[in-house]
């Protein structure tokens, strides 16, 4: 007797592993579990699915000048990674990234497991760390930009790219500002709150800080600081929010424009101690060359973008990854069905 392959689902919090959630049409046919971060969107998928959590790391902590943070989380994602895999003993790893996931695929790896391997779609001109050395090994190499095919000559590629021509839902004056699930954001925070607390924003504001990044001070009415949210509840936002001033991540991007939102984003910088490189900055840039977004570096220029708003059409974009689906569907079904244990 034979039974269908298990497949798990390896992405980090955040927009890597809203980019598996796309997949659905994919591994909803199989059994399947996922591995990431205990982040808002990890908590909250839990509830739905089989999820695995390993703790947080990336090698870019060492450029932060956190190298003892690094070894000490990758350590304990060593051990999350083998519960994991010993738990849920995948026969194909689908991972688009990054650093948190990156143990689990080498011992997914090591163990037989086949690897599909998705850059992600924040990486328009340069291929990720992440990317880069688990093409090495991957059984498959999927990119998502044809500006990285020279970087990976072996590699499939599917562009998920697509502009929206449904009108714009109705929206509220609302502003929802957003760091993003795994770090605090003051730069980001501080400006937001500053313009509320001033009163040049006129919009009520949700500002999401994360955690310890609450920004001191009185809030007026109108404002409104929380650390973390629920996944449904930021969807509820985005629905409803006129305008979304955002850091420069992908699945942060691209789910405020799927919803209609003026979308304002302030990417973090590696010069400032933000992020571990300066891939944001890119993200964005290649978002304001296809009209998406505005960009903005400090409070006054958030003020300027949510000024011009009023004068502009909020564009409509999303990602569609149906031609991946169809492949992976296909490649999946032509793997030789396992035997029953």
């Amino acid at each position: 007797m034979s039974t269908l392959p298990t497949i798990c689902l390896a992405g980090s919090g955040g927009g890597h592993l809203r980019q598996l959630l796309d997949l659905e049409p994919v591994w909803g046919r199989y059994p399947y579990f996922f591995i990431t971060e205990p982040t808002a969107l990890g908590e909250s998928l839990a509830k739905k699915h089989p999820v695995e959590f390993v703790a947080h790391y990336s090698f870019g902590q060492t450029r932060l000048g956190n190298p003892l943070a690094m070894l000490r989380g990758a350590w304990r994602n060593f051990s999350d990674s083998l519960a994991a895999l010993k738990s849920g003993r995948p026969d194909v790893l689908v991972t688009t990234g990054a650093g948190a996931v990156f143990l689990p695929a080498v011992l997914a790896k090591l163990r037989g497991t086949k690897i599909i391997a998705i850059e992600s779609f924040a990486r328009f001109q340069h291929p990720s760390l992440f990317g880069r050395m688990i093409a090495r090994f991957a059984d498959v190499m999927i990119i998502q930009s044809p500006a990285l095919a020279e970087n990976y000559p072996k590699a499939l590629v599917f562009d998920p790219f697509r502009r929206l021509t449904k009108a714009r839902p109705k929206k509220e004056q609302l502003i929802f500002a957003t760091v993003g699930a795994t770090l605090p954001y003051p730069r980001l925070s501080e400006a937001v709150a500053a313009l509320k607390r001033s009163g040049r924003i006129k919009h009520r504001v949700v500002l999401q800080t994360g955690v310890g990044g609450r920004v001191p001070g009185e809030d007026p009415e109108g404002l409104t600081q929380v650390e973390t949210l629920p996944f449904e509840e930021i969807t509820a936002l985005l629905r409803d929010a006129d305008i979304v001033i955002t850091h420069g991540g992908t699945g942060s991007l691209i789910t405020a424009l799927r919803e209609g939102c003026h979308v304002i984003a302030m990417p973090r910088r590696f010069s400032l101690g933000e992020h571990y490189d300066d891939h944001q900055e890119q993200i964005v840039k290649a978002f304001v060359a296809r009209g998406l977004l505005q960009e903005a570096d400090a409070a006054d220029d958030i003020m300027d973008a949510i000024d011009k708003t009023g004068t502009i059409d909020a564009p409509l974009a999303t990602t569609d990854p149906s031609e991946l689906i169809v492949w992976l569907n296909s490649y999946l079904e032509g793997l030789p069905a396992k035997k029953a244990a």
